[in-house]
Protein backbone atom coordinates (compact mmCIF):
# COMPACT_ATOMS: atom_id res chain seq x y z
CA UNK A 1 0.00 0.00 0.00
CA UNK A 2 1.02 3.01 -0.79
CA UNK A 3 0.19 6.88 -0.21
CA UNK A 4 0.04 9.05 -4.00
CA UNK A 5 1.74 12.08 -3.33
CA UNK A 6 -0.07 15.58 -3.66
CA UNK A 7 -2.44 14.40 -1.68
CA UNK A 8 -2.99 15.45 2.26
CA UNK A 9 -0.02 16.40 3.94
CA UNK A 10 3.61 16.23 3.05
CA UNK A 11 6.61 14.95 5.16
CA UNK A 12 9.29 16.70 2.94
CA UNK A 13 8.01 19.96 3.74
CA UNK A 14 8.91 19.45 7.62
CA UNK A 15 12.70 17.80 6.85
CA UNK A 16 16.17 19.43 6.47
CA UNK A 17 18.25 18.77 3.57
CA UNK A 18 20.55 17.19 5.44
CA UNK A 19 17.90 14.86 6.36
CA UNK A 20 16.81 14.37 3.07
CA UNK A 21 20.33 13.44 1.76
CA UNK A 22 20.48 10.83 4.35
CA UNK A 23 22.16 12.61 7.06
CA UNK A 24 22.67 12.26 11.00
CA UNK A 25 19.18 10.91 12.81
CA UNK A 26 19.41 14.41 14.55
CA UNK A 27 17.49 16.21 11.98
CA UNK A 28 14.53 18.21 11.88
CA UNK A 29 11.94 15.39 10.23
CA UNK A 30 8.87 15.56 12.19
CA UNK A 31 6.05 13.41 12.53
CA UNK A 32 2.94 14.53 10.37
CA UNK A 33 0.03 16.34 12.04
CA UNK A 34 -2.64 13.79 13.27
CA UNK A 35 -5.01 14.71 10.23
CA UNK A 36 -2.62 12.26 8.02
CA UNK A 37 -3.39 9.25 10.26
CA UNK A 38 -7.23 9.72 9.38
CA UNK A 39 -6.53 9.52 5.50
CA UNK A 40 -8.26 5.91 4.44
CA UNK A 41 -5.02 4.49 3.39
CA UNK A 42 -3.64 4.90 6.70
CA UNK A 43 -6.59 4.15 9.18
CA UNK A 44 -6.95 0.09 8.10
CA UNK A 45 -3.75 -0.18 9.01
CA UNK A 46 -3.62 1.48 12.10
CA UNK A 47 -6.37 -0.68 13.07
CA UNK A 48 -4.70 -3.56 11.63
CA UNK A 49 -1.58 -2.60 13.89
CA UNK A 50 0.21 -3.25 10.89
CA UNK A 51 3.31 -1.33 11.82
CA UNK A 52 5.48 -2.58 8.89
CA UNK A 53 2.88 -1.15 6.56
CA UNK A 54 2.89 2.08 8.88
CA UNK A 55 6.58 2.41 8.47
CA UNK A 56 6.49 1.70 4.64
CA UNK A 57 3.39 5.32 4.20
CA UNK A 58 5.66 7.25 6.08
CA UNK A 59 8.91 6.50 4.02
CA UNK A 60 6.70 7.08 0.63
CA UNK A 61 5.75 10.48 2.26
CA UNK A 62 9.62 10.93 2.49
CA UNK A 63 10.35 10.12 6.44
CA UNK A 64 13.52 8.27 6.65
CA UNK A 65 13.94 5.12 9.14
CA UNK A 66 16.96 6.92 11.36
CA UNK A 67 13.95 9.43 11.97
CA UNK A 68 10.78 6.90 12.49
CA UNK A 69 13.59 5.34 15.20
CA UNK A 70 14.07 8.66 16.80
CA UNK A 71 10.60 9.52 16.97
CA UNK A 72 9.87 5.85 18.05
CA UNK A 73 12.32 5.18 20.33
CA UNK A 74 13.45 2.31 18.67
CA UNK A 75 17.50 1.55 16.95
CA UNK A 76 17.12 1.69 13.25
CA UNK A 77 17.73 -1.76 13.09
CA UNK A 78 14.56 -2.48 14.98
CA UNK A 79 12.59 -0.25 12.45
CA UNK A 80 14.37 -2.43 9.53
CA UNK A 81 13.02 -5.94 11.17
CA UNK A 82 9.80 -4.17 11.68
CA UNK A 83 10.08 -3.17 7.74
CA UNK A 84 11.01 -6.38 6.80
CA UNK A 85 7.84 -8.28 8.26
CA UNK A 86 8.73 -8.11 12.41
CA UNK A 87 5.47 -8.38 13.60
CA UNK A 88 4.61 -5.66 16.77
CA UNK A 89 2.61 -7.25 19.83
CA UNK A 90 3.91 -5.16 22.68
CA UNK A 91 1.65 -3.14 24.27
CA UNK A 92 3.83 -0.28 25.59
CA UNK A 93 5.69 -0.54 22.04
CA UNK A 94 2.54 0.02 20.28
CA UNK A 95 1.81 2.84 22.95
CA UNK A 96 5.49 4.28 21.84
CA UNK A 97 5.10 3.93 19.08
CA UNK A 98 1.70 6.22 18.82
CA UNK A 99 3.37 8.91 21.24
CA UNK A 100 6.09 9.45 18.91
CA UNK A 101 4.68 9.61 16.17
CA UNK A 102 1.68 11.91 16.73
CA UNK A 103 -1.10 9.11 16.16
CA UNK A 104 -4.56 9.72 17.66
CA UNK A 105 -4.56 6.52 20.23
CA UNK A 106 -8.36 5.55 19.23
CA UNK A 107 -6.90 4.92 15.65
CA UNK A 108 -5.02 2.27 17.36
CA UNK A 109 -7.57 0.97 19.66
CA UNK A 110 -5.24 2.01 22.48
CA UNK A 111 -7.80 5.12 23.78
CA UNK A 112 -11.61 5.82 23.72
CA UNK A 113 -12.04 8.72 20.75
CA UNK A 114 -13.81 11.68 21.31
CA UNK A 115 -17.49 10.10 20.75
CA UNK A 116 -17.01 7.68 23.46
CA UNK A 117 -16.36 4.68 21.41
CA UNK A 118 -13.14 2.27 22.00
CA UNK A 119 -10.81 2.09 19.20
CA UNK A 120 -11.74 1.07 15.33
CA UNK A 121 -15.16 -0.77 15.97
CA UNK A 122 -14.54 -4.87 16.05
CA UNK A 123 -16.55 -5.28 12.87
CA UNK A 124 -16.70 -9.19 10.95
CA UNK A 125 -15.97 -8.03 7.86
CA UNK A 126 -12.67 -5.74 7.76
CA UNK A 127 -12.35 -3.42 4.81
CA UNK A 128 -10.70 -4.92 2.14
CA UNK A 129 -10.74 -8.03 3.64
CA UNK A 130 -13.34 -10.61 1.71
CA UNK A 131 -14.27 -14.20 3.09
CA UNK A 132 -12.26 -15.50 0.75
CA UNK A 133 -9.01 -13.99 1.74
CA UNK A 134 -9.54 -14.92 5.42
CA UNK A 135 -9.89 -18.51 4.41
CA UNK A 136 -6.25 -18.21 2.48
CA UNK A 137 -4.81 -16.33 5.61
CA UNK A 138 -6.01 -19.43 7.72
CA UNK A 139 -4.97 -22.32 5.15
CA UNK A 140 -1.13 -20.30 5.57
CA UNK A 141 -1.01 -19.72 9.12
CA UNK A 142 -2.01 -23.74 9.15
CA UNK A 143 0.82 -24.88 7.34
CA UNK A 144 3.23 -22.24 9.18
CA UNK A 145 2.30 -24.09 12.17
CA UNK A 146 2.82 -27.28 10.81
CA UNK A 147 5.45 -27.31 8.14
CA UNK A 148 6.93 -23.64 9.57
CA UNK A 149 6.41 -21.63 6.55
CA UNK A 150 3.24 -21.11 3.60
CA UNK A 151 2.01 -24.08 1.38
CA UNK A 152 -1.11 -22.33 0.03
CA UNK A 153 -2.73 -19.33 1.23
CA UNK A 154 -1.38 -15.72 2.32
CA UNK A 155 -1.11 -13.63 5.32
CA UNK A 156 -2.59 -10.61 6.58
CA UNK A 157 -3.93 -8.29 9.22
CA UNK A 158 -7.68 -8.89 9.73
CA UNK A 159 -8.50 -6.77 12.75
CA UNK A 160 -7.55 -4.24 15.42
CA UNK A 161 -5.63 -6.09 18.16
CA UNK A 162 -7.11 -5.76 21.94
CA UNK A 163 -7.41 -2.79 23.43
CA UNK A 164 -6.27 -1.41 26.76
CA UNK A 165 -7.23 -1.68 30.13
CA UNK A 166 -5.30 -0.75 33.48
CA UNK A 167 -2.55 -3.44 33.62
CA UNK A 168 0.00 -4.88 36.25
CA UNK A 169 3.36 -4.04 36.02
CA UNK A 170 4.83 -7.16 36.04
CA UNK A 171 3.02 -10.72 35.74
CA UNK A 172 2.67 -13.77 37.69
CA UNK A 173 1.15 -17.27 37.93
CA UNK A 174 -2.29 -15.11 39.36
CA UNK A 175 -2.60 -13.01 36.28
CA UNK A 176 -2.22 -16.65 34.04
CA UNK A 177 -5.08 -18.43 36.17
CA UNK A 178 -7.12 -15.41 35.84
CA UNK A 179 -7.22 -15.93 31.96
CA UNK A 180 -7.96 -19.67 32.28
CA UNK A 181 -10.64 -19.26 34.84
CA UNK A 182 -11.98 -17.04 32.65
CA UNK A 183 -11.83 -19.40 29.66
CA UNK A 184 -13.12 -21.95 31.45
CA UNK A 185 -16.09 -20.13 33.04
CA UNK A 186 -16.64 -18.59 29.84
CA UNK A 187 -16.81 -22.09 28.09
CA UNK A 188 -19.02 -23.99 30.85
CA UNK A 189 -21.95 -20.90 29.94
CA UNK A 190 -21.32 -21.66 26.37
CA UNK A 191 -22.03 -25.16 26.62
CA UNK A 192 -25.00 -24.06 28.66
CA UNK A 193 -26.96 -22.12 25.72
CA UNK A 194 -25.50 -18.71 26.88
CA UNK A 195 -22.35 -18.25 24.10
CA UNK A 196 -21.69 -14.79 23.43
CA UNK A 197 -19.34 -13.42 20.77
CA UNK A 198 -19.30 -10.25 22.31
CA UNK A 199 -18.52 -11.13 25.55
CA UNK A 200 -16.12 -13.18 24.65
CA UNK A 201 -14.22 -11.11 22.15
CA UNK A 202 -14.31 -8.79 25.13
CA UNK A 203 -12.30 -10.91 27.25
CA UNK A 204 -9.51 -11.67 24.24
CA UNK A 205 -8.93 -7.92 24.26
CA UNK A 206 -7.83 -7.68 27.63
CA UNK A 207 -6.46 -10.94 27.76
CA UNK A 208 -3.85 -10.18 25.04
CA UNK A 209 -2.73 -6.50 27.00
CA UNK A 210 -1.42 -8.91 29.39
CA UNK A 211 1.28 -10.07 26.87
CA UNK A 212 2.96 -7.06 26.36
CA UNK A 213 3.59 -6.84 30.46
CA UNK A 214 7.25 -8.15 31.48
CA UNK A 215 6.69 -11.37 33.13
CA UNK A 216 9.55 -14.65 33.69
CA UNK A 217 9.46 -16.54 30.34
CA UNK A 218 7.76 -19.59 31.56
CA UNK A 219 4.79 -17.69 32.86
CA UNK A 220 4.72 -15.52 29.49
CA UNK A 221 4.61 -18.48 27.62
CA UNK A 222 2.19 -19.86 29.39
CA UNK A 223 0.31 -16.92 29.24
CA UNK A 224 0.59 -16.86 25.60
CA UNK A 225 -1.07 -20.42 25.33
CA UNK A 226 -3.91 -19.49 27.92
CA UNK A 227 -5.05 -16.31 25.65
CA UNK A 228 -4.92 -18.97 22.57
CA UNK A 229 -7.08 -20.82 24.13
CA UNK A 230 -9.35 -17.43 25.06
CA UNK A 231 -9.17 -16.93 21.62
CA UNK A 232 -9.95 -20.60 20.29
CA UNK A 233 -12.94 -20.13 22.74
CA UNK A 234 -14.14 -16.93 21.53
CA UNK A 235 -13.60 -18.52 17.97
CA UNK A 236 -16.51 -20.69 18.98
CA UNK A 237 -18.54 -18.21 20.40
CA UNK A 238 -18.52 -16.56 16.81
CA UNK A 239 -19.19 -20.09 14.56
CA UNK A 240 -22.12 -20.83 16.99
CA UNK A 241 -23.69 -17.35 16.73
CA UNK A 242 -23.49 -17.47 12.62
CA UNK A 243 -20.59 -15.29 12.71
CA UNK A 244 -17.85 -17.08 10.66
CA UNK A 245 -15.78 -13.88 9.74
CA UNK A 246 -15.54 -13.04 14.04
CA UNK A 247 -14.95 -17.07 14.31
CA UNK A 248 -12.13 -17.22 12.10
CA UNK A 249 -10.76 -13.89 13.30
CA UNK A 250 -10.24 -15.59 16.75
CA UNK A 251 -8.75 -19.30 15.83
CA UNK A 252 -6.22 -17.00 13.39
CA UNK A 253 -5.28 -15.34 16.59
CA UNK A 254 -5.39 -18.20 18.65
CA UNK A 255 -3.36 -20.20 15.91
CA UNK A 256 -0.15 -17.42 15.56
CA UNK A 257 -0.13 -17.26 19.54
CA UNK A 258 -0.03 -21.64 19.63
CA UNK A 259 2.49 -21.34 17.04
CA UNK A 260 4.71 -18.84 18.64
CA UNK A 261 4.53 -20.93 22.16
CA UNK A 262 5.29 -23.72 20.46
CA UNK A 263 2.15 -26.02 21.68
CA UNK A 264 0.82 -28.29 19.48
CA UNK A 265 -2.43 -28.81 21.04
CA UNK A 266 -3.69 -25.42 20.35
CA UNK A 267 -2.79 -25.27 17.09
CA UNK A 268 -4.57 -28.26 15.97
CA UNK A 269 -7.28 -27.43 18.15
CA UNK A 270 -7.65 -24.06 16.09
CA UNK A 271 -7.12 -25.95 13.07
CA UNK A 272 -9.45 -28.09 13.55
CA UNK A 273 -12.33 -25.75 14.40
CA UNK A 274 -11.34 -23.27 11.59
CA UNK A 275 -11.83 -26.38 9.06
CA UNK A 276 -15.40 -27.14 10.57
CA UNK A 277 -16.44 -23.92 10.58
CA UNK A 278 -15.35 -23.40 6.86
CA UNK A 279 -16.79 -26.43 5.46
CA UNK A 280 -20.20 -25.74 7.28
CA UNK A 281 -20.01 -21.57 6.16
CA UNK A 282 -19.91 -23.14 2.16
CA UNK A 283 -16.17 -24.00 1.88
CA UNK A 284 -15.84 -27.64 2.08
CA UNK A 285 -12.40 -28.02 -0.31
CA UNK A 286 -11.32 -25.23 2.25
CA UNK A 287 -11.96 -26.44 5.29
CA UNK A 288 -11.00 -30.19 4.54
CA UNK A 289 -7.53 -28.24 3.56
CA UNK A 290 -7.38 -27.05 7.46
CA UNK A 291 -8.37 -30.41 8.58
CA UNK A 292 -5.98 -32.20 6.84
CA UNK A 293 -3.14 -30.04 7.86
CA UNK A 294 -4.18 -30.27 11.59
CA UNK A 295 -3.90 -34.00 11.30
CA UNK A 296 -0.27 -33.47 10.12
CA UNK A 297 0.31 -31.46 12.92
CA UNK A 298 -1.17 -33.48 15.54
CA UNK A 299 1.93 -35.68 15.26
CA UNK A 300 3.28 -32.67 17.37
CA UNK A 301 1.58 -33.52 20.03
CA UNK A 302 2.99 -35.03 23.39
CA UNK A 303 1.53 -38.36 23.96
CA UNK A 304 0.53 -37.27 27.60
CA UNK A 305 -1.60 -34.61 26.41
CA UNK A 306 -4.24 -34.17 28.58
CA UNK A 307 -6.38 -31.36 28.17
CA UNK A 308 -9.22 -32.27 25.89
CA UNK A 309 -10.21 -35.12 28.22
CA UNK A 310 -10.27 -36.23 31.98
CA UNK A 311 -7.30 -36.99 34.08
CA UNK A 312 -5.98 -40.66 32.69
CA UNK A 313 -7.29 -40.15 29.24
CA UNK A 314 -5.50 -39.91 25.75
CA UNK A 315 -6.05 -35.87 24.82
CA UNK A 316 -3.57 -36.27 21.70
CA UNK A 317 -6.03 -39.36 20.75
CA UNK A 318 -9.32 -37.30 21.31
CA UNK A 319 -8.06 -34.01 19.09
CA UNK A 320 -6.92 -36.16 16.56
CA UNK A 321 -10.06 -38.36 16.19
CA UNK A 322 -12.60 -35.53 16.70
CA UNK A 323 -10.44 -33.96 13.34
CA UNK A 324 -10.53 -36.80 12.25
CA UNK A 325 -14.77 -37.36 12.62
CA UNK A 326 -15.29 -33.40 11.09
CA UNK A 327 -12.72 -34.60 8.28
CA UNK A 328 -15.25 -37.50 7.68
CA UNK A 329 -18.30 -35.30 7.63
CA UNK A 330 -16.74 -33.08 5.08
CA UNK A 331 -15.78 -35.38 2.37
CA UNK A 332 -18.62 -36.58 2.74
CA UNK A 333 -20.60 -33.67 1.73
CA UNK A 334 -18.31 -33.47 -0.79
CA UNK A 335 -19.19 -36.83 -2.21
CA UNK A 336 -16.56 -39.23 -0.86
CA UNK A 337 -18.47 -41.39 1.61
CA UNK A 338 -16.42 -44.10 1.18
CA UNK A 339 -13.68 -41.85 2.32
CA UNK A 340 -15.63 -40.64 4.87
CA UNK A 341 -16.26 -44.03 6.03
CA UNK A 342 -12.71 -44.86 6.33
CA UNK A 343 -12.24 -41.62 8.32
CA UNK A 344 -14.19 -41.71 11.07
CA UNK A 345 -13.15 -45.59 11.60
CA UNK A 346 -9.70 -44.29 11.69
CA UNK A 347 -11.48 -41.94 14.17
CA UNK A 348 -13.12 -44.51 16.40
CA UNK A 349 -9.97 -46.66 16.56
CA UNK A 350 -7.72 -43.60 18.36
CA UNK A 351 -10.41 -42.82 21.26
CA UNK A 352 -13.34 -43.51 22.24
CA UNK A 353 -15.11 -40.60 24.78
CA UNK A 354 -16.84 -41.31 27.84
CA UNK A 355 -19.80 -39.83 29.73
CA UNK A 356 -17.45 -37.63 31.95
CA UNK A 357 -15.68 -36.66 28.70
CA UNK A 358 -16.73 -33.15 27.77
CA UNK A 359 -14.77 -33.11 24.51
CA UNK A 360 -16.09 -34.42 21.59
CA UNK A 361 -18.90 -37.17 19.92
CA UNK A 362 -17.98 -39.73 17.78
CA UNK A 363 -21.58 -40.83 17.45
CA UNK A 364 -23.48 -38.38 16.14
CA UNK A 365 -21.57 -37.46 13.01
CA UNK A 366 -21.97 -41.28 12.28
CA UNK A 367 -25.74 -41.11 12.58
CA UNK A 368 -25.35 -38.07 10.17
CA UNK A 369 -23.57 -40.24 7.67
CA UNK A 370 -26.31 -42.90 7.94
CA UNK A 371 -29.06 -40.73 7.79
CA UNK A 372 -27.94 -38.90 4.64
CA UNK A 373 -27.63 -42.18 2.81
CA UNK A 374 -31.07 -43.26 4.03
CA UNK A 375 -29.48 -46.27 6.38
CA UNK A 376 -32.01 -45.37 9.16
CA UNK A 377 -31.60 -48.00 11.52
CA UNK A 378 -27.75 -47.68 11.41
CA UNK A 379 -28.66 -43.83 11.66
CA UNK A 380 -31.10 -44.64 14.99
CA UNK A 381 -28.34 -46.70 16.96
CA UNK A 382 -26.00 -43.56 16.77
CA UNK A 383 -28.24 -41.09 17.44
CA UNK A 384 -29.41 -42.99 20.37
CA UNK A 385 -25.84 -43.67 21.71
CA UNK A 386 -25.21 -39.70 21.02
CA UNK A 387 -27.99 -38.60 23.11
CA UNK A 388 -27.01 -41.32 26.21
CA UNK A 389 -23.82 -39.85 25.77
CA UNK A 390 -24.79 -35.81 26.50
CA UNK A 391 -27.08 -36.58 29.34
CA UNK A 392 -26.10 -34.67 31.87
CA UNK A 393 -23.59 -32.67 29.73
CA UNK A 394 -23.71 -29.93 27.46
CA UNK A 395 -26.91 -28.65 26.65
CA UNK A 396 -26.04 -27.47 23.16
CA UNK A 397 -24.79 -30.99 22.01
CA UNK A 398 -27.66 -32.58 23.39
CA UNK A 399 -30.12 -30.97 22.09
CA UNK A 400 -27.98 -31.22 18.53
CA UNK A 401 -28.51 -35.17 19.18
CA UNK A 402 -32.12 -35.14 20.11
CA UNK A 403 -32.84 -32.95 16.62
CA UNK A 404 -30.65 -35.49 14.81
CA UNK A 405 -32.63 -38.40 16.52
CA UNK A 406 -35.95 -36.86 15.63
CA UNK A 407 -35.47 -36.24 12.08
CA UNK A 408 -34.94 -39.83 11.72
CA UNK A 409 -38.28 -40.80 13.93
CA UNK A 410 -39.98 -38.92 11.39
CA UNK A 411 -38.29 -39.79 8.10
CA UNK A 412 -38.87 -43.21 8.98
CA UNK A 413 -42.57 -42.53 9.58
CA UNK A 414 -42.45 -43.89 13.31
CA UNK A 415 -45.51 -43.06 15.52
CA UNK A 416 -43.24 -41.61 18.02
CA UNK A 417 -42.13 -38.90 15.18
CA UNK A 418 -43.82 -35.93 16.23
CA UNK A 419 -43.78 -36.01 19.92
CA UNK A 420 -40.01 -36.55 19.31
CA UNK A 421 -39.50 -33.45 16.98
CA UNK A 422 -41.70 -31.14 19.23
CA UNK A 423 -39.56 -31.99 22.23
CA UNK A 424 -36.53 -31.07 19.84
CA UNK A 425 -37.92 -27.89 18.73
CA UNK A 426 -38.52 -26.95 21.62
CA UNK A 427 -35.42 -27.44 23.12
CA UNK A 428 -33.75 -25.77 20.17
CA UNK A 429 -35.75 -22.89 21.39
CA UNK A 430 -34.25 -22.30 24.25
CA UNK A 431 -30.67 -22.25 23.32
CA UNK A 432 -29.45 -19.11 21.88
CA UNK A 433 -27.05 -20.80 18.95
CA UNK A 434 -27.89 -20.25 15.16
CA UNK A 435 -26.12 -23.25 15.04
CA UNK A 436 -28.10 -25.34 16.63
CA UNK A 437 -31.16 -23.40 15.16
CA UNK A 438 -29.97 -24.32 11.27
CA UNK A 439 -29.96 -27.98 12.63
CA UNK A 440 -33.56 -27.87 12.55
CA UNK A 441 -32.90 -27.66 8.70
CA UNK A 442 -33.31 -31.14 8.28
CA UNK A 443 -35.75 -31.86 10.83
CA UNK A 444 -38.07 -29.23 8.92
CA UNK A 445 -37.52 -31.02 5.59
CA UNK A 446 -38.83 -34.19 6.46
CA UNK A 447 -41.86 -32.65 7.94
CA UNK A 448 -43.28 -31.00 5.26
CA UNK A 449 -42.68 -34.18 3.50
CA UNK A 450 -45.10 -35.75 6.16
CA UNK A 451 -48.48 -35.76 5.49
CA UNK A 452 -51.03 -34.38 8.59
CA UNK A 453 -51.90 -30.94 9.93
CA UNK A 454 -49.56 -31.74 12.73
CA UNK A 455 -46.32 -32.50 10.98
CA UNK A 456 -47.04 -28.85 8.71
CA UNK A 457 -47.75 -26.97 11.75
CA UNK A 458 -44.49 -28.09 13.98
CA UNK A 459 -42.51 -27.56 10.27
CA UNK A 460 -43.94 -24.00 10.06
CA UNK A 461 -42.89 -23.94 13.94
CA UNK A 462 -39.61 -25.09 13.57
CA UNK A 463 -38.93 -22.87 10.81
CA UNK A 464 -39.52 -19.77 12.84
CA UNK A 465 -37.05 -20.94 15.10
CA UNK A 466 -34.43 -21.98 12.33
CA UNK A 467 -34.55 -17.60 10.89
CA UNK A 468 -35.13 -16.05 14.04
CA UNK A 469 -31.83 -13.83 14.97
CA UNK A 470 -30.65 -14.48 18.36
Amino acid sequence: MTVSHGHGYDLHRHRSSEELDGGSAGGDGAPPPAEWYWRPEVRPVLAAHDIAALYRLLKDDGLTQRTIARLTGQSQSEVSEILAGRRVLAYDLLVRIAEGLGIPRELMGLSYGQDGTYGAKFTDTPEGVSPERMRRHMIALSAIATFGGPVVGELLELFPDPSPVPLPSRLGVIHLEKVRDLTRRLGEAGNASVSDPEVLSAATMWAMQLLGVPAAEPVQRALMVAVAELHIEAGWAGFDAGRYDRAMFHYARGLELATEAGDAYCQVLAMNYAGLATAEHGHPNDGLKMLQIGELKAFDIPPDEQRAVVIGENGKAAVEAAGRANSATVLNRLGHPDAADTMLAKARQLWTPTPSDTYGDLDRPAACLELERGRLEAAEQFAVASVRRWEGGSQISRTQSGIVLATIYVKAGEPDGIRMAHHAVTAAMKIASIRVHQWLLPLIAVLEARRGPDAHELARMARQVATVRV
